[in-house]
């Protein structure tokens, strides 16, 4: 194998390559988790691909694209390689009972009991996990069906449902969309977060699945039991000696935000984090924190009391902010009194607003991050009325001065977005990819923290080129700023809380330096994609 055949970049923080057979991404992941340099933060396996992620301060695109050349062709130039099925073992119980257990035996030409027989007979590995924490993508070692997804996918899977699609089985976490066929139900728990690993179904477990006709309380091996789940700060608040700040009002969306999760997206535990992450490192420099810090993210506005003094800094979005009626200003650290309460108005520029507390938010950690993932449902839950924040004593520093610190605003024009070429940009027909920089594209109300999509107001759609319009994308690797486009041909940008993986071609992916710009776009905003240099 050339060492340079199929690689691509995945933006400027990831690499991805294409490799023959899932047999082979099953070695690659192992060969790469276990040579992996300094710098190089995770290693994400998928149906033909693999990606490495990979922090361009403390090694160099280069360096990481050597080491990534060098290590699948070693791999791949030895002849076919197979990975170790050796390891741990889980068992699962299962009740055949599924909605589309009939469909799926018609399907693939077998009777009913034939597919139950079959399923429960094999040796399942976990070759990737994706879509979300603790759904393993679960291959056969002996020959098994192709199995095609549902036309129409399902608004709510209920958690413990057991399914097919293509030549893959799996377990859905939790309750939430899903187009793949449902054969049956366990209640195992897939996702511990507070174990090591919280995944059950961790890539290279080898699992068998035991038919039963009744699901028993404990119908999941010894090993496989929950860990209790981390309070939420309402909790974390019943236990301290009295709250820090209470809630008055929380608006939309009112979440705990820190920097994000690193290392974790293997298991289907993607970034998160602040959507603005210049926003937040400001407010906490502002009041002496670890830029790290956790602190607060407010989609349109809230209030909030503070029960004890306390030194905060409101960032990212422009509107009235008011401590005790009085206006304050924004990018400056301000001093609240016991009793005083923060009101923020609706935005008057961009979109979030952040707010740092001297000393940090005290939240549990999941994954070693208190960011709420709203894709995922990882961290705490998001702020309600009448719930407690209690503030931490990560303090680094003393106050600053604001004059020291870059301030920055939130752009009401239209906004000019880099991006690298992604890995699919071939994907597409010639004038679709010219017609993607010439366009100029526009933010819906179809947006959250998972994704942004765009629309155009002249009617564009980027098309696929001819020789792959027909063809169904296996999934692969997914980085925030990934730009997919689907069908509809309207291109969606992954954020923060986005997918670890995904099965639409990637047309770009917006660089590292541009992405906290999303965080503050609003719907009806306008913007151009542009090559980086």
């Amino acid at each position: 194998m050339n060492a340079d055949v199929g690689i691509r970049r995945l933006g400027d923080r990831a690499l991805l390559a294409d490799l023959p057979d899932l047999e082979t991404v099953l070695a690659a992941r192992d060969a790469l988790a276990a040579s992996r340099p300094h710098g190089v933060e995770d290693v994400v396996p998928a149906a033909r691909t693999v990606a490495v992620l990979f922090d361009p301060q403390r090694v160099s695109l280069d360096a990481a694209r050597t080491w990534f050349q060098r290590a699948l062709g070693d791999l791949v130039g030895h002849g076919r390689p197979t990975s170790d099925p050796a390891g741990s073992e889980v068992v699962i119980d299962v009740v055949y009972d599924g909605e589309d257990l009939a469909e799926a035996a018609r399907l693939v030409g077998v009777s009913v009991d034939e597919l139950v027989r079959k399923h429960a007979a094999e040796r399942w590995r976990v070759a990737f996990d994706g879509f979300a924490p603790g759904f393993g993508y679960l291959v056969a070692d002996g020959d098994w069906f192709e199995v095609p997804r549902r036309s129409s996918p399902r608004t709510n899977v209920p958690a413990g449902a057991v399914a097919l699609a293509g030549g893959f089985s799996g377990v859905y976490p939790r309750e939430g969309p899903g187009g793949w066929q449902l054969i049956g139900r366990t209640d195992a728990p897939l996702w511990r977060p507070r174990s090591s690993p919280p995944a059950l179904l961790a890539p290279g477990t080898a699992v068998r699945f035991r038919a039963v006709d009744a699901l028993a309380p404990d119908s999941a091996a010894p090993a496989a039991a929950a860990a209790p789940a981390p309070p939420g700060p309402a909790a974390a608040a019943s236990v301290a000696a009295a709250p820090s700040i209470t809630v008055l009002r929380a608006g939309p969306q009112l979440l705990i935000e820190d920097l994000g999760r690193v290392g974790s997206a293997s298991i289907g535990a993607g970034r998160s984090g602040a959507l603005d992450r210049g926003a937040l490192r400001l407010a906490n420099r502002l009041v002496g924190n670890p830029e790290g810090a956790a602190g607060l993210e407010v989609v349109v506005g809230a209030e909030l009391r503070f029960e004890q003094p306390t030194w905060f800094a409101v960032t990212g979005a422009r509107g009235v902010l008011r401590v005790g009626g009085h206006p304050i200003e924004s990018d400056a650290a301000v001093h609240a009194d016991a009793g005083d309460v923060l009101s923020l108005g609706m935005a008057d520029h961009g979109l979030r607003y952040v707010i740092a507390l001297r000393g940090g938010v005290d939240a549990p950690l999941e994954l070693a991050s208190a960011s709420t993932d709203l894709g995922a449902r990882l961290g705490p839950a998001p702020l309600t009325d009448g719930d407690a924040i209690v503030i931490g004593a990560g303090t680094a520093s003393g106050i600053p001065a604001v004059d020291a610190l870059t301030v920055w605003s939130p752009p009401d024009d239209e906004v000019d977005v880099h991006v690298v070429p992604g890995p699919r940009e071939d994907w597409f027909a010639r004038d679709s990819v010219e017609a993607f920089y010439d366009t100029e594209w526009e933010v819906t109300q179809a947006s959250n923290r998972v994704g942004m999509r765009l629309r155009s107001p002249r009617g564009v759609s980027l098309d696929r080129a001819e020789r792959v319009a027909a063809t169904e994308l296996a999934s692969e690797p997914m980085v925030p700023g990934a730009i997919q486009v689907p069908p509809s041909g309207e291109p969606t940008v992954l954020l923060a809380d986005g997918p670890v993986t995904g099965g639409y071609p990637v047309i770009a992916v917006v660089t590292d330096a541009d992405l906290d710009l999303f965080a503050q776009l609003r719907p009806g905003q306008r913007l151009r994609f542009r090559h980086a240099r």
